[in-house]
């Protein structure tokens, strides 16, 4: 009988498990907690993809702004691409985009293709921006306020839900 009992132990923990894992996939959220939330965004210098101009960091003080960080290699960037040129075409905030490890011609032609909506596109060719950014993969979004601090971090798709639920209020809030 002992034996018995102890040969269902593994049973059981496999099945607390599934348990715990199924509880758990109503839970998950994208907004990842960032260590840089409330901190200045990490210093950069990058060109642009078309003038080839260099800006950094202290470019975009004085209005808040959106970071994409996006690549013509990530199928999920495609996927949000119209929310985010949705989201640029209001007006209501500045939308820059992230060209991460991708190629000059790729990138090019990746957004004649599905459109540009950003106000710059900066090229992180090395990954360094990205890496300071502590960025997980693309696509992922940072709001940054008009001081330079970073507010609000996704890593992951940006939906409508998020966009009008979470991001809106956000920006309504650092525009004042």
């Amino acid at each position: 009988m002992k034996k018995a009992l102890i040969a269902l132990i593994p049973l059981a923990v496999f099945f607390s498990l599934i348990a715990l894992l199924y509880i758990n996939m109503g839970n998950h959220s994208e907004v990842l907690p960032s260590p840089l939330i409330g901190k200045p965004v990490p210093e950069f210098e990058h060109q642009t993809l078309y003038s080839k101009e260099t800006l950094t960091q202290a470019d975009f003080i004085g209005e808040p702004w959106l970071l994409n960080v996006f690549g013509s290699w990530c199928p999920s960037c495609q996927v949000e691409h119209p929310l985010v040129a949705a989201l640029a075409n209001t007006g209501k905030i500045k939308v820059v985009g992230l060209n991460w490890k991708d190629e000059e011609q790729d990138a090019k032609a990746w957004l004649q293709k599905w459109g540009d909506p950003y106000h710059e596109v900066l090229v992180d060719y090395e990954g360094d921006t990205a890496i300071n950014l502590g960025v997980y993969g693309a696509p992922e979004t940072f709001l940054i306020d008009a001081q330079g601090i970073i507010r609000y971090k996704i890593a992951g798709v940006l939906t409508s839900q998020i966009i009008r639920d979470e991001l809106l209020p956000l920006i309504e809030e650092v525009s004042l």
